[in-house]
């Protein structure tokens, strides 16, 4: 007989209904970069309105075929968890249905991770354990931040040389101008900001 305690010992994260819903509806295979930052872009920007969290999305896409092995949307609020990015939940993903820790090791692929702005300082830190070898965003200035009044956290200056060093390709500037878009659509919003230690706020109307 198991003693009754008060610790939680599960954490549970999934991909919100509206999202699963319409797993069918997309396409298997993006061969361009276009075609999948537009995605991105399309994920983020349904993600907030739906209240699941900010207007953030990745893919983990194998880039020599143009497979979609996983997708992600920010979870957040929808789960309660503050670790629970669109990069963290895409890459999971990926990791269970490719049955590996390690997608550096997924059958010889080289995977990319496809997000639509550079990481956090957090996933910046999932993407390096993850074994991805190409990263490609819609881009990596300061306007998400000023947008959308998210904190992303101390990003080293060197953070793309860093990926490279560790032989991470980066691949920035794709459909920059509509991941902007999605930002300052959202910053009209009146959305909830869900930043840490009681700095969070709601954006206005």
């Amino acid at each position: 007989m198991n003693d009754v305690h008060p610790f939680a010992t599960r954490v549970n994260a999934q991909l919100p209904e509206w999202l699963m819903t319409e797993l069918h509806t997309y396409n298997t295979l993006l061969p361009t970069a276009g075609d999948r930052v537009r995605l991105t872009n399309r994920l983020a920007a349904r993600n907030y309105k739906e209240g699941n969290g900010g207007p953030f999305a990745a893919l983990v896409v194998d880039p020599a075929t143009g497979e979609l092995i996983s997708l992600g949307v920010n979870v957040v609020l929808s789960s309660g968890l503050s670790s629970v990015h669109a990069e963290v939940m895409a890459l999971s993903l990926a990791q269970v249905r490719l049955g590996t820790w390690d997608l550096g090791s997924a059958g010889g692929r080289e995977l990319e991770l496809v997000v639509n702005w550079r990481p956090c300082t957090m996933c910046y830190g999932a993407l390096v354990w993850s074994g991805v070898k190409h990263l490609l965003i819609a881009g990596d200035g300061p306007e998400c931040e000023e947008l959308t009044g998210f904190d992303e956290g101390p990003m080293p200056a060197t953070w793309r040389a860093e990926l490279e060093g560790r032989g991470i390709s980066v691949t920035s500037g794709v459909l920059r101008e509509d991941a902007i878009a999605v930002f300052a659509e959202y910053s009209r919003s009146g959305a909830i900001v869900y930043n840490a230690r009681g700095t969070g706020s709601r954006l206005q109307d």
